[in-house]
């Protein structure tokens, strides 16, 4: 029997700083089990992992620490001031994250688990688009946005602005997602919000499996 069947993937991305995350729990609330593309981009980078060996031979400026492992600041520093850099980057850690995004949709799968919500800040660069049925993303204002960053990740304005200048276009996103949330509001209007189209998503799944 096909352990996939039945299955249904939902892909959450969007903006960086728009809400992705608020919205992710609402739809762990309403029973969706999570495949979490930033923890698995850390989990491939271990100490000693073959990712990270890739990386240390395409950047050896500084990083890897002292202790073997990645220095997350330094990286950063190059790849968000560099887009040929940071292509590379992904060319590396894509095959590593998508292979565990792949080995964790079976492994829900097989435990009788149907509705899966992956969350991916690079859904569509990394392709993993490819696995969803459905796709949500997430939007907000630039200004929103930036000071959101800088106050989640300790940067500065022209850091923030950085990591924004790399991501897609928000026409992008709205032209390649089924449901598009826009969080310029407050917490309380994206919370009901994600919970509306949760509800649809779920109406979706019922009404073609």
């Amino acid at each position: 029997m096909n352990s996939l069947e039945n299955v249904m993937v939902v892909g959450l991305t969007g903006q960086t700083g728009a809400g992705k995350s608020t919205v992710s729990k609402v739809f762990r609330q309403h029973g969706f089990c999570l495949i979490d593309a930033d923890m698995i981009s850390r989990e491939v980078v271990k100490k000693g992992s073959s990712c990270l060996h890739e990386i240390e031979d395409c950047f050896p400026e500084n990083v890897i620490s002292e202790d073997g492992t990645l220095n997350r600041s330094e990286l950063a520093k190059i790849v968000f001031s560099d887009r040929n850099k940071k292509e590379m980057l992904n060319s590396i850690m894509y095959p590593y994250i998508v292979g565990e995004i792949l080995q964790q949709i079976h492994r829900y799968a097989d435990s009788g688990k149907k509705l899966i919500l992956l969350d991916a800040p690079t859904l569509f660069e990394s392709r993993a688009d490819d696995f969803c049925e459905l796709i949500i993303s997430v939007v907000a204002k630039e200004p929103l946005r930036l000071d959101r960053i800088m106050k989640r990740d300790s940067l500065n304005s022209e850091q923030a602005q950085a990591r924004i200048d790399s991501q897609l276009p928000e026409t992008f996103f709205i032209g390649h997602s089924d449901f598009i949330i826009k969080n310029n509001k407050d917490r309380a209007n994206l919370d009901e919000v994600a919970k509306e189209v949760a509800q649809k998503v779920i109406k979706y799944y019922k009404d073609k499996f």
